[in-house]
C-alpha cells in the first residue's frame, strides 16, 4: 500500500442534473448509485452538495464536463457547467462542442475560454462515439488550433461505452495520432484508455507522443496493471478519473484501490494528482 497522502484530482466528472437526459442514462446512474435518479439529483444537484461529496471522498479538485450528446446521454450545456463550477475553485469547468450542432466550433471554444466573468472553461471534452465524428476530421481542426493557442487540454472518449447510440468505430485511439502530430503543443487525453479493444494502442500513443495522456476513468482499478503492464515506464502519462456519478464504487474506494496497486509512491502521486496539477496549472491545495 502506497503511503501517498497528497493532493487528489478527479479528472472526470459529470453533472448529475442535465438539462435534457436520456432515460437509459438515468436508469444506468440509478443502478450504479443504488437510488432513484430523482433522489440522486436531490443529493448532488447543487454545487455545495458536490463539494461535500468531494470532502467525504478525499478529493481536492474535480474536473466537471459539459456534454452535448442528445443521441446518448443528453445535454449538459457549457453555460450550465460554467455556472455550476463558478461556486468554487475546486470545480474546474471543461466545455464541449458538437460538430453537427455548433457552427464554427473553434470560435465557440475561444469565446468560452476568454470570458471575463470568472467562468471561463479550462479545457474541452469531445465525444466522438456519441457525436459520430472521427477525431482527425478536419472540421475539428479549428477547435484544436484554438485549444493549442490557449493552452487548453482536450479530452476524447476512447473505447467502448454502455450507452445506447454509441458507435465504437469513432472511438479508436488511432485517430488521435494525426491530431498529436499536427498539434504537437496540444495536450490530448484519452478517456478510458481505449477501453476493452485498444489498451495497447492507447499506451503506444502515449509512448510515441509527448502530448498524449490516458485518463483511467471507467476502468476497474484492480485491472489497471493487467491493462497497462508497462504503466510504470510512463507514470506521468496516467491521470486519475472516476466518471462520477457513473462509477460503481465510491470515489474514496477507487482512490484507495489505486494506492493499493503496488506502484511506487511517486507513481501514485502522479496518477492521483501530480500530472493533473501540471496539466491544469493548479497552485496546490485549494483554499476551501
Amino acid at each position: 500500500m502506497s503511503k501517498f497522502n497528497g493532493l487528489v484530482v478527479d479528472f472526470h466528472n459529470h453533472l448529475v442534473k442535465y438539462e435534457d437526459i436520456n432515460e437509459v442514462y438515468k436508469d444506468y446512474l440509478a443502478q450504479l448509485q443504488g437510488m432513484p435518479y430523482e433522489e440522486l439529483v436531490e443529493r448532488y444537484g447543487a454545487p455545495q452538495q458536490v463539494l461535500g461529496h468531494l470532502d467525504e471522498n478525499g478529493v481536492d479538485y474535480a474536473v466537471v464536463l459539459a456534454e452535448t450528446s442528445p443521441i446518448s446521454a443528453g445535454m449538459a450545456t457549457n453555460e450550465r457547467v460554467m455556472e455550476f463550477c463558478a461556486a468554487s475553485e475546486r470545480l474546474i469547468p471543461f466545455g464541449s462542442v458538437n460538430p453537427y450542432m455548433d457552427h464554427r466550433p473553434g470560435r465557440i471554444v475561444r469565446d468560452l475560454a476568454e470570458r471575463g466573468d470568472g467562468r471561463a472553461i479550462r479545457g474541452v471534452k469531445l465525444y466522438p462515439n456519441y457525436q459520430y465524428f472521427y477525431p482527425n476530421d478536419r472540421k475539428l481542426y479549428p477547435v484544436y488550433a484554438e485549444a493549442e493557442r490557449l493552452g487548453l487540454p482536450v479530452m476524447f472518449h476512447t473505447g467502448t461505452s454502455v450507452l445506447r447510440g454509441s458507435r465504437l468505430k469513432y472511438s479508436d485511439p488511432l485517430y488521435l495520432d494525426d491530431v498529436a502530430v499536427d498539434f504537437p503543443d496540444l495536450t490530448l487525453i484519452q478517456c478510458h484508455g481505449g477501453r476493452t479493444f485498444w489498451f495497447d494502442r492507447s499506451f503506444t500513443l502515449c509512448r510515441l507522443h509527448e502530448n498524449v495522456y490516458i485518463d483511467l476513468c471507467g476502468l476497474p482499478v484492480k485491472k489497471i496493471p493487467q491493462y497497462f503492464p508497462e504503466l510504470e515506464r510512463l507514470p506521468a502519462k496516467f491521470i486519475f478519473g472516476t466518471d462520477w456519478p457513473g462509477v460503481p464504487k465510491t470515489v474514496a474506494q477507487n482512490i484507495e484501490a489505486v494506492r493499493g496497486l503496488g506502484y511506487s509512491d511517486e507513481t501514485v502521486r502522479l496518477i492521483l494528482g501530480g500530472t493533473a496539477v501540471r496539466i491544469l496549472g493548479l497552485a496546490g491545495k485549494p483554499n476551501g
